[in-house]
């Protein structure tokens, strides 16, 4: 007996640890999912830099504690599990809306980042925004396109006043 309760205490050590580093979480209901299904979910999170736990609610509860999470505590209801992500929140929320619509009994619940709530709803929208990788791509586009357009203006002041010399060159000529 005491050997499980060392066993669940560790556990919870574990989850909390987790959830002090995680920059969101989101709950789902996964009730009813097969193994399939659910190997299918926790690759497609681990993917995208995510894991997906299936904690006890009472656990989740306790590890949850003084973390980000503690503000989806009343939602610890029923079969949840529990995608936990450590950088980008968008790929995450991706995956989930799309294995909810590929998986029959997988429903998003809810989640948060960084303590603030969210329902299912925002999580759908926030899916719908460019990952993390597409914002820096379009961020290094646009730093890379200020110094072309600043060269391009230069060389057109440049091209310009050639186009003047030569104009004043020709001018020249014809007098002479």
């Amino acid at each position: 007996m005491f050997l499980e309760r060392e066993k669940k205490e560790a556990f919870v050590a574990d989850v909390k640890e987790r959830l002090e580093r995680a920059q969101a979480t989101f709950l789902v209901d996964y009730k009813g999912l097969d193994v399939e299904a659910m190997n299918r979910l926790r690759k497609g999170l681990r993917d995208v830099g995510a894991e997906f736990r299936v904690v006890k609610n009472r656990l989740l509860a306790l590890a949850s504690r003084d973390t980000d999470t503690a503000v989806l505590n009343d939602r610890f209801v029923g079969p949840c599990g529990l995608a936990i992500t450590y950088e980008d929140v968008v790929a995450p929320a991706k995956v989930l809306v799309d294995m909810e619509k590929e998986i029959k009994h997988l429903e998003i619940m809810a989640g948060q980042i960084a303590g603030r709530s969210m329902d299912a709803e925002a999580i759908k929208r926030l899916a719908r925004l460019p990952g993390r990788d597409e914002l820096l791509a379009q961020v290094l586009a646009a730093m890379q396109a200020v110094p072309g357009s600043f060269v391009r203006v230069l060389n057109g002041v440049v091209v310009q006043f050639m186009n003047v010399l030569k104009a004043v060159e020709d001018q020249k000529r014809a007098e002479a």
